[in-house]
């Protein structure tokens, strides 16, 4: 059993000052078979310690469900981090921000009546008690004071960005005490005078997060941390992504540079991120600061580690940094092989998705347009249906759309209505007799930073034609992950797609024997969706950029009967499935 303690001057590991190198890699965006070499890699760029977030959406879809399997076994996840020789920090929420779904929080708890997110409401702090019961008890037995590798536990997460209700801070504390955390406990804010205050307990130890001017930003960190050691919990030394803009860059030898100096001062450092990872599914978060704008599919993050996990010249750079401060000589790490170079010239089945609408799924009735959440749908896509007459056209307008919605008339598109774009009407054909007015809405991601947490999704109405509100509506949540599966099956024994590729649809490439190493999909020949190599939903595509590749983990390939899915929402110009030596990006801007 060893003892972590925070001392006047230095973290101390059994009495022995300890300079914190951690790297932040999130379990969750990570295909489990490779968490052990992701560990080793980043060990080797000369960290002691892994630090992630949990995720309590992850694990917890429904309330009542606590998931620990697979990728969500989080112990497993410490106990390799343990086996490699390292430790670990753990920040457990309940928020994480993360540009992660909700920003971790459950859309359940976030639909509940009544609750009032990340402050002292009792409907709230009933169901985090719930998580901490379900989650503390796997993190308590793997505390470096019982022979584990957790050093530390975060409460909250850059609380003074949102708020500064101490009396909620305080009551977590109790909750993580009472619950067998028995480690240090810390704070993390952004190295702002105001949110320190905000965000922080004089009984904590703060930590900063920032990603440049590290003097000065310890500096800052100082004035509220009068003892005891200086540490950057999140050095942002990348950043992420969203859909239709630059894919960003940072210099690796700037961010060197600038890491000498903070290592030099004796603060200890958490990169964020070490390793980035992927969005996989529907997980992506979102941002809105006046503008919607969702996070990509990736989350390279620029960081040392690629999406795939092979170091990049920032992964030099930092490594021989570090290797100088500790003067110990720098480990060779294998860079990036070229991918397999794959082409399939065109899929052999093909499913519209009105087929599979018509046949299999439950629509819910409503009097008035009703949010996602009114009939259970928390991420993915849903169908809204209405009967209305068109024998003079009209516009169509609705409050407000989160995020994306596919206009149908007797199922013929008529238009987009894109959040992003703050679309809220378009016109619609004059039509003869009744007109089955359809609406395929996709949940983009939810937002994970500031006042937006926890919004409604779907329609929000009113939703009217020529200013005349629609009432009664059909509604149904699209089990597309099921779809995927089920369309993969019945595509064994076909040939060969005849005919364009137009959306809404499910597209099938039987795959060619395929080696068992990671992969990229080309999606620059497709217009909008989703896809999947089996089982596994490798995230969104969209031809706005940045991202042009899916990231395609090596264990989801059985190298014998392999499939490619997608769901296509628009159209795709090109009829083959292509997997490329490497990650593309469209668009590229140095920060």
């Amino acid at each position: 059993m060893k003892k972590f303690s925070i001392g006047s001057e230095s973290f101390e590991l059994d009495g022995t000052p300890l300079q914190i190198i951690s790297g932040a890699m999130h379990y969750f965006r990570i295909h489990p078979d490779l968490w052990k070499e992701r560990i080793a890699t980043a060990k080797k760029m000369g960290l002691n310690t892994i630090e992630t977030y949990v995720a309590w959406n992850f694990h917890s879809p429904r309330r009542g469900e606590f998931n620990l399997e697979g990728q969500r076994d989080f112990a497993r996840y410490l106990r390799l981090i343990h086996e490699a020789g390292m430790n670990a920090i753990v920040r457990p929420g309940p928020y994480i921000c993360a540009e992660w779904d909700n920003g971790g929080i459950p859309t359940w708890l976030s639909a509940t009546p009544g609750v009032e997110m990340r402050r002292t409401n009792t409907p709230y702090l009933e169901a985090v008690a719930e998580y901490f019961d379900a989650l503390l008890p796997v993190i308590e037995p793997l505390q470096v004071d019982q022979g584990g590798p957790v050093l530390m536990v975060q409460v909250e997460n850059e609380y003074g960005a949102y708020g500064n209700d101490k009396d909620y801070l305080r009551t977590l504390v109790t909750m993580m005490r009472d619950r067998g955390i028995t480690v240090p406990l810390f704070t993390c804010d952004q190295a702002d005078d105001e949110m320190l205050s905000n965000g922080g307990l004089p009984e904590l130890h703060k930590t900063a997060t920032f990603g440049s001017r590290s003097k000065q930003r310890l500096q800052i960190l100082r004035r509220h941390q009068p003892t005891g050691p200086l540490m950057c919990m999140e050095y942002w030394n990348g950043w992420f992504d969203a859909w239709g803009q630059d894919h960003h860059v940072t210099d690796p030898e700037a961010s060197a540079s600038d890491l000498q100096d903070l290592l030099e001062s004796g603060a200890s450092v958490n990169f964020y991120m070490v390793h980035g990872g992927t969005n996989f599914g529907f997980t992506n978060g979102a941002n809105d600061k006046g503008n919607y704008r969702p996070t990509i599919t990736s989350y390279d993050y620029d960081a040392p580690m690629a999406e795939d996990g092979t170091p990049t010249a920032k992964y030099d750079a930092f490594q021989s940094v570090i290797s100088d401060h500790l003067g110990v000589e720098a480990e060779r790490v294998e860079r990036r092989k070229a991918a397999p170079e794959v082409a399939v010239d065109a899929p052999v089945h093909g499913v519209p998705v009105w087929s599979l609408i018509d046949g299999e799924v439950d629509l819910h009735d409503f009097d008035r347009v009703p949010t996602h959440e009114e009939f259970g749908a928390f991420n993915g896509f849903t169908l809204y249906r209405s009967r209305v007459r068109l024998e003079t056209g009209g516009v169509l307008d609705v409050g407000e759309v989160r995020d994306r919605a596919q206009v149908f008339c007797n199922r013929v598109p008529v238009g987009v209505l894109d959040r992003s774009q703050d679309d809220r009407a378009l016109t619609l054909p004059a039509l003869e007799g009744e007109v089955a007015l359809e609406i395929l809405v996709e949940d983009q991601g939810r937002v994970n930073y500031g006042p937006r947490i926890g919004e409604a999704k779907g329609l929000i109405g009113p939703v009217r034609i020529n200013g005349e509100a629609i009432e009664d509506w059909q509604v149904a949540l699209l089990p597309v992950d099921d779809w995927a599966q089920r369309v993969t099956k019945e595509a064994t024994g076909q040939r060969a797609w005849q005919g364009p590729l137009t959306g809404p649809a499910f597209y099938v490439w039987q795959l060619p024997k395929m080696v068992r190493a990671d992969h990229f999909l080309l999606t620059t020949g497709w217009g909008k969706g989703n896809a999947w190599v089996n089982e596994w939903n490798l995230g969104r595509y969209w031809g706005k950029g940045p991202q042009q590749t899916l990231y395609v983990p090596a264990p989801t390939l059985t190298g014998s009967e392999d499939y490619l899915v997608t769901f296509e929402l628009l159209a795709a110009k090109e009829e083959a499935a292509q997997f490329v030596r490497a990650p593309q990006w469209t668009m590229t801007s140095a920060d």
